[in-house]
């Protein structure tokens, strides 16, 4: 379990982190959501006592990482996946690793196995791919065995097979009784993956809750609504709390009326239907309005744009 509490981190005149407080529990994965400079980087920093807080504190299972008597088997984290010795090969730098902690090779053998690095682990992992490294991180985060493990951006870099791998991954450690803690910029996979939701803006936490709550409480819900009368429908529908768009299906996206007040007016008026769906807002739609004030970093189209010409 890891247990946040009041967590500060200032930089000079700049607050990173700002007073932050959430329990990230065994048995689930957490998803670790925020734009760019939100502060979460920083948060699982302070958490390993790579960065030290300005004020609060971050336990794992009951104490500050840097208490634990074996870090490795009790905190497995990829914060860089490239922070490898390049020169040696995969095999040998977990082989590296694991003695200092005393893991033996039968268990080397078992995590390149799981990550699926087995037929490369006598390859330089200065020569990897992107995913391949990423891959290596996930095993040297694994190799201790630990009961808690957090991994920044573990999709980064993976192919559409090892996205799925790393999805059901992530699962069945969490299905261990684990705690599985895990940032990712990637909304449709951290939508597919987690159970429970923590985002940050800002530094300070905007959402804890479950992931289909946190969606829920989107406002973007809308209606899809075909009818061989569409035009009447729509202006049935009109009105200064009600947006109606056309699609280019013909079917009508309402936003305002939920499908039942849309199927009871059509009903009423004698407008046959043909397809009505309530459609739910994606994590990322939920996402983005939730994080709107949020953002720190902005991109302008028209100025890439007149870059690139």
């Amino acid at each position: 379990m890891i247990e946040v509490s009041e967590l500060t981190k200032r930089f000079g005149a700049v607050t990173a982190v700002d007073g932050i407080t959430f329990t990230v529990r065994p048995g689930i994965v957490t998803g670790f959501l925020g734009p760019n400079g939100a502060g979460k980087s920083t948060t699982m920093r302070m958490i390993l006592g790579l960065d030290r807080p300005t004020s609060g504190t971050a336990h794992v299972n009951g104490r500050p990482f840097r208490q634990a008597p074996a870090p490795l088997a009790e905190l497995g984290a990829m914060l860089e996946a490239k922070a490898v010795d390049k020169g040696r090969s995969a095999r040998n730098h977990l082989r590296a690793v694991g003695a200092t902690i005393g893991v033996g090779r039968s268990r080397v053998d078992e995590v390149l196995a799981m990550v699926g690095l087995t037929d490369v682990a006598g390859k330089h992992a200065g020569g990897f791919s992107l995913g391949m490294g990423q891959r290596l991180g996930i095993a040297m985060a694994l190799l201790g065995d630990p009961p808690v493990v957090m991994l920044d951006e573990p999709v980064n870099g993976l192919d559409p097979d090892g996205i799925l791998w790393i999805r059901g991954l992530l699962k069945s450690l969490a299905a261990e009784g684990r705690t599985v803690f895990v940032s990712s910029h990637l909304m449709s996979e951290v939508e597919q993956t987690a159970d429970h939701l923590i985002v940050i803006g800002r530094g300070r936490i905007l959402a804890d809750m479950p992931m289909g709550d946190f969606i829920r409480q989107s406002s973007q819900h809308r209606v899809s609504v075909m009818s061989p009368d569409a035009t009447r429908l729509a202006e049935l529908m009109a009105g200064p709390e009600v947006v109606v768009a056309t699609a280019d299906d013909g079917s009508l996206v309402v936003e305002g009326l939920g499908a039942r007040e849309v199927g009871e007016l059509a009903a009423a008026n004698g407008i046959v239907l043909h397809q009505l769906v309530d459609v739910a807002p994606s994590l990322e739609a939920a996402f983005m309005e939730l994080t709107a004030e949020s953002v720190v970093f902005h991109g302008s189209v028209d100025q890439q744009a007149g870059s690139a010409a």
